[in-house]
């Protein structure tokens, strides 16, 4: 049960990088490198912030803050500058590599003594189960600290989702998803295209650091290889949770995201209770990625030829 109350946690806050990873490749149609380096950022400087001293929510907020800036600069890369998109997310995400490093003074830095919102949300709970004995849920025993992040997590992926469905029903969210649907028209209506682009990779990396300050916090520690590979992750929850959902409303596409990160983190979490050695872990990441991609395009074909069939006979 433990096993699955973590992997339903981390899901949750994977759900954050998800939403991020939704605005730059759905909307502005971009496959942003920069992820990788920006997640490890948001946990590099909410940890540097946490052993300063800082108070856990100023450190989220620092976190946050710092994907943005991360997200504008490779935004004025991709315009200003007329860089490739994906050469300018691979150049700041080489050179976050070494930011991240100064940011933490060394390649992992340990979070166990200080105090995080994982230890807020403990507290909380505490108060509110009535003590720090483990909970009875259907049976099985669960830690009054895992109930905690838990529930802790969702209603903030809730608010953070509801955020976004807000924000993007707005004059400046409904002039990004237009920029990324048609530059043509929306420049021709008087909108900066090259503004809406760098807003909208800000945005995305903030919301990705702020995924990796969370992370940080709950696992207790804050590495700078933690962002290896997170883009794969990040793709493949927007497209299960789109092969879910299978619409293209945007409320329903940010709550097929938060369940595509889930389900995705769930069947990591499944295949290494079964024994998977974690060395394959990449491995089989890379293999559920492409299922997800190509089982929706054959089940479209599989559906045609049926559809035809059907008319022939």
């Amino acid at each position: 049960m433990t096993l699955l109350i973590g992997a339903l946690t981390l899901g949750l806050m994977l759900a954050i990088l998800a939403f991020g990873v939704y605005v730059s490749f759905r909307i502005f149609h971009m496959p942003d490198i920069t992820a990788e380096g920006s997640i490890t950022l948001g946990a590099a400087v909410a940890a540097a912030f946490l052993v300063g001293g800082y108070d856990p929510f100023v450190a989220t907020f620092a976190a946050a803050a710092a994907g943005m800036i991360a997200g504008s600069i490779t935004g004025l890369m991709a315009t200003k500058f007329r860089i490739n998109r994906l050469l300018a997310g691979i150049l700041m995400m080489t050179a976050l590599y070494s930011i991240n490093l100064h940011v933490m003074g060394r390649s992992n830095l340990p979070l166990l003594n200080e105090t995080t919102l994982a230890t807020h949300a403990e507290r909380l709970g505490t108060r509110i189960f009535g003590g720090t004995a483990d909970l009875n849920v259907a049976g099985w025993a669960v830690g009054v600290r895992d109930a905690s992040m838990l529930l802790g997590v969702l209603f903030f992926v809730i608010l953070i989702g509801a955020l976004l469905y807000v924000f993007f029903r707005t004059q400046i969210g409904t002039a990004m998803r237009a920029t990324g649907d048609n530059d043509q028209m929306i420049r021709a209506l008087g909108v900066s295209v090259d503004t809406m682009t760098i807003f909208g990779l800000s945005m995305s990396n903030g919301l990705i650091a702020l995924s990796g300050a969370l992370i940080a916090q709950y696992q207790g520690f804050a590495d700078v290889q933690m962002g290896i590979g997170i883009i794969v992750l990040g793709l493949a929850s927007v497209i299960i949770g789109e092969a879910l959902v299978g619409s293209r409303s945007l409320g329903l596409l940010i709550v097929g995201a938060v369940m595509g990160s889930v389900i995705f983190r769930l069947l990591v979490a499944i295949a290494l209770r079964w024994g998977l050695n974690p060395n394959d872990l990449k491995l089989i990441t890379a293999v559920f990625v492409f299922a997800a991609l190509v089982m929706p395009q054959l089940g479209r074909e599989l559906r045609a030829r049926q559809a035809i069939k059907s008319k022939a006979g």
